[in-house]
């Protein structure tokens, strides 16, 4: 079996001119390339305490729900403003042009429960700084933030202070 690293498809000035861009895509479309991006999650939690995995829309959902479900715990969707039927909380966040909304049922983090967040890429790190803010006006504390790719040239782990961070592929550039 190859590295998790060989399934992820590389595609050079796209968006724009200088960009790599890291498709995640390609390690969905193969099983191996699935199974290596989930396993290599689980290992990143494997001596962490936490009772519930928050995840956000869409691609936290799909790494995030897997590992849940293999380690025995909840999972909570961070979901774009509007998408959730319950009572919610919200923040917004800034992206590269404009700002978005988040949000999470209010019911979904109860106080004192160690919360893990798994997203599959870490850029400039706005999205889960928005969701931690979420996460601890819950009451939740937030003891391990995973990806399976990070952008390190883009430096999201400064926007994320404190926090445990980890990634099972480490980008230098952007």
């Amino acid at each position: 079996m190859k590295s998790v690293e060989s399934y992820v498809r590389s595609i050079p000035d796209f968006p724009e001119p200088g960009i790599i861009f890291r498709d995640v895509t390609s390690v969905l479309q193969d099983p191996d390339g699935l199974k290596l991006s989930i396993d290599g999650i689980m290992d990143l939690l494997k001596d962490i305490d936490f009772d519930v995995v928050v995840g956000p829309e869409s691609r936290g959902f799909i790494f995030g729900v897997p590992v849940a479900y293999n380690m025995g715990k909840a999972f909570v969707p961070v979901r774009k403003k509007g998408k959730l039927p319950c009572e919610t909380i919200e923040m917004s966040y800034d992206l590269e042009y404009g700002q978005a909304v988040i949000e999470m049922h209010k019911d979904s983090i109860k106080p004192g429960q160690k919360v893990v967040i798994i997203d599959d890429l870490m850029a400039t790190g706005g999205t889960v700084e928005a969701i931690i803010k979420l996460v601890e006006q819950l009451g939740g504390e937030v003891v391990k933030i995973c990806f399976l790719m990070e952008l390190a040239g883009l430096n999201g782990r400064e926007k994320l202070g404190n926090y445990d961070v980890a990634s099972v592929i480490r980008y230098e550039g952007k």
